[in-house]
């Protein structure tokens, strides 16, 4: 895009150019998939027009080096990457918006990166991972939506997505500020918005104010272990959110969804997921500062029900950033790859701190790099213990380049 007249940084906030997706409102209130977040958030990316096109581009990439301790530990240099784009233009009196997000994960190989406590999906279609984060599909969205006005204060809209995200969870963890300063990935994600990449999505909805509501009819199946691939459209689950930002810093919501066979390797199980949030974000003279609390409920059928909990900060003083996550999760999958094990299958209460920081070197161009690192502990009931050690601690440093 050299030679187009870009906006970027903290001209995002106004973005004046653009309107929100799903009505009219800040720009800046839109997240991944249809989630909302505060109207105050920080927005990073570039900006330019083509024609009657608002275009947008943002990305980052990070390098890795990730140590996790103890005795189910391992280390790994890796890199992980998004690369979004994003185009939106007026159409027919409504507006039309186009999403593309695209990562080079797959590299990482398919058993991802270790991460103790991680559990979900397959790297090999038949074995699970168990303490470890599986690499991201290497298509993340194509999706577009189209919203039209009802009244001077309310609109409807419709999303489809191949890939695309639910109406199902939080803002994706990699997409809210509070969240994203993190490299690792929450060992809550498949609690709270791992179907942020679900292949084949149709989401309708109504904006009226600062309230949003909305029902998507998708595909349970999670992405298989073939990352580079289009898997099939199914759509034989269904969800339902209600989003409600009372202030320009406060978005909240609660969402339900029925997942038909999410597991590759439990065919025969099926899950009702229910999800809280709410995030607040608090501009600073130089920076900001977001906190988000979330819970959320998976009820499998046949299996168990399992609740999960995250509190995760980030506050940004200019070049400076620190950030932390706390977790608590109730896990009957951890060992999942024995199960000649006498612990296959039973339910263990654990829980997880980290803490980080970064530093924000300005490069030109729009251009950023983040350098910093993290430390993680945890919490474990003794039965664990023998197979994790007493105090099991883990540590990443990285390397981020960004578009600002």
């Amino acid at each position: 895009m050299a030679g187009m007249d870009m906006t970027s940084g903290p001209a995002m906030r106004g973005m004046s150019a653009m309107t929100g997706d799903l009505g009219a409102y800040p720009a800046a209130r839109d997240a991944s998939g249809t989630s909302w977040q505060p109207d105050s958030a920080p927005m990073e990316g570039l900006m330019t027009e083509l024609g009657p096109w608002s275009v947008m581009v943002h990305g980052n990439a990070t390098f890795v080096y990730d140590d996790q301790g103890g005795k189910r530990g391992g280390d790994k240099g890796f890199l992980e990457s998004m690369l979004m784009g994003m185009a939106q233009r007026p159409l027919g009196g409504g507006t039309l918006t186009l999403r593309g997000m695209g990562s080079l994960d797959p590299f990482m190989g398919k058993g991802g990166y270790p991460l103790l406590l991680a559990t979900g999906e397959t790297a090999d279609g038949k074995t699970p991972l168990v303490d470890r984060q599986h690499p991201h599909d290497a298509v993340m969205e194509l999706a577009g939506v189209y919203s039209h006005p009802i009244t001077a204060k309310s609109s409807g809209f419709l999303y489809v997505g191949w890939p695309g995200e639910p109406a199902l969870g939080p803002t994706t963890f990699m997409h809210r500020f509070s969240g994203e300063a993190n490299p690792e990935a929450p060992i809550d994600h498949h609690w709270l918005d791992s179907t942020h990449i679900t292949f084949g999505v149709v989401t309708a909805g109504y904006v009226l104010g600062p309230l949003k509501l909305e029902a998507s009819d998708f595909t349970g199946r999670e992405p298989n272990q073939h990352r580079w691939d289009f898997d099939h459209p199914r759509f034989d689950s269904w969800s339902a959110r209600a989003t409600l930002n009372p202030t320009r810093d406060l978005s909240m919501q609660v969402s339900y969804g029925f997942l038909k066979s999410p597991e590759q390797l439990e065919p025969d199980v099926d899950q009702r997921r229910t999800t809280a949030s709410i995030t607040y974000n608090r501009p600073l003279g130089h920076g900001d500062w977001q906190s988000t609390l979330a819970w959320g409920r998976i009820q499998n059928s046949p299996g168990h029900t399992l609740d999960a909990y995250l509190g995760e900060t980030a506050a940004s003083f200019g070049p400076h950033t620190l950030f932390g996550r706390a977790e608590w999760s109730q896990k009957d999958e951890l060992f999942d790859d024995d199960e000649s094990s006498p612990l296959y299958r039973q339910v263990f209460d654990v829980s997880k701190l980290s803490l980080g920081y970064f530093y924000t070197l300005a490069i030109r161009g729009g251009l950023a790099a983040d350098v910093g690192g993290l430390i993680s502990v945890y919490g474990l009931p003794s039965t664990l213990k023998p197979a994790y050690g007493d105090q099991p601690t883990s540590f990443m440093l990285f390397t981020r380049f960004k578009i600002m």
